[in-house]
């Protein structure tokens, strides 16, 4: 007889019977989603949608594991496969350590302090940190944030890759309690959060650490359009990847598209981005200001439009980097930079519909601003350029 008990399985034959002639009366396999389930454990609620509208008043509650107070941010556009993690601590105060193998990278919403990073207690590593700082910690380091302040409080905000790893793993002390320490990341060295960091062809940094991504230095890119800078990052030898791109006043960027999981956190300027998943489809607003975070669906076009009276800059950080992961599909990371036209992501200005222009226009006149598409779309009513 065939049985699912333990036994393997045998080839059918005339007298007996198959496991499959009743395929209706077979149990259904049990799903299981390890993230959700240890999100739900950690007993802190979880914010969706497409954006937010600013990380410092998103509103947090008791998070006891970290030591502060937090949320989970799990916006439609990741897939499922990345996630923001924001952590408020009090005046004076200091998180948990704690330690995991999913890689994080930390942004600096408010406050200043100091976060310790170790692997072996005698080579622990400390750095200062304020507004508008960047780092990553290293994969499965042992880490603690400080709050430098005895009356302000100070608010983090992490992209995480815990949902891809804990159902990869699907073992929370393999995840957790792994004493496993990656020295060819981080060895303890002098230095290791200094700021230094090394340039690459490509407008690549390598680095651990930037003070602050708001003031950065950024080497111009007029791939994307809109006047355009961009600096690539890639912190702590991490799989996961950010960037920070500013374009100029009067100005957008070309839509495109790309993978899922782009959490970009809005660092200067006022405005909006579009998403649409198809041409016939109405396409999603989100205004923002600094503070506010667009996760763009994967695949889904999008495109970012300046209004305000000065340079506007963002801060993207990724399911993916250029160093280690690189998309497969559709002609990999640079494709994100060619034209559609050539089997790449992008709508060159040319090709994309007028009506996004002509809303842009009357956005630029409700705000008193001058548009300053002329030399780049056709269509521009507007001499400026």
């Amino acid at each position: 007889m065939v049985t699912t008990e333990g036994k393997p399985m045998v080839a059918a034959t005339a007298e007996s019977t198959s496991i499959w002639d009743n395929r209706e009366d077979l149990p259904a396999m049990a799903v299981s989603d390890v993230y959700k389930g240890w999100q739900k454990s950690e007993g802190v609620p979880s914010l969706t949608g497409f954006y937010i509208e600013d990380l410092k008043t998103v509103e947090l509650a008791p998070w006891p594991r970290k030591g502060g107070r937090g949320i989970f941010v799990n916006l439609e556009g990741t897939g499922g496969q990345n996630d923001m993690q924001v952590v408020e601590l009090a005046p004076a105060g200091a998180s948990e350590p704690e330690r995991h193998l999913y890689e994080e990278m930390v942004y600096v919403v408010d406050g200043r302090g100091s976060t310790s990073v170790w692997y072996d207690e005698r080579r622990k590593q400390s750095f200062e940190w304020g507004p508008g700082s960047l780092f990553a910690i290293p994969l499965n380091a042992r880490y603690q944030h400080f709050n430098g302040s005895g009356t302000n409080v100070a608010r983090l905000a992490s992209v995480t890759n815990a949902p891809t790893i804990l159902n990869l793993f699907h073992n929370h002390d393999f995840v957790f309690q792994n004493p496993y320490a990656f020295t060819d990341r981080f060895a303890g060295e002098d230095g290791a959060f200094s700021g230094a960091g090394e340039a690459h062809r490509g407008n690549q940094w390598t680095t651990n650490f930037i003070s602050d991504v708001r003031s950065v230095d950024l080497p111009e890119m007029k791939a994307r359009g809109g006047g355009g800078r961009v600096m690539l990052i890639e912190l702590a030898k991490n799989s996961m990847g950010a960037h920070v791109s500013q374009f100029q006043v009067g100005m957008y960027k070309k839509a495109h598209h790309h993978g899922a999981g782009a959490h970009v956190i809005i660092l200067a300027g006022e405005g909006f981005s579009l998403l649409w998943e198809n041409a016939d489809d109405e396409r999603r607003r989100c205004d923002w200001r600094p503070g506010a975070v667009v996760v763009p669906p994967e695949d889904w076009m999008h495109q970012h439009f300046n209004t305000g009276n000065k340079p506007a800059r963002y801060l993207a950080l990724r399911m993916h980097g250029k160093q280690f992961i690189q998309p497969a599909n559709r002609g990999g990371e640079e494709a994100v930079f060619t034209s559609g036209k050539e089997g790449g992501w992008q709508v060159e200005y040319e090709d994309e519909d007028p009506s996004i222009h002509t809303m842009f226009e009357a956005e630029m006149a409700k705000h008193g601003a001058t548009c300053r598409m002329g030399a780049l779309v056709p269509w521009c009513t507007s001499k400026a350029g």
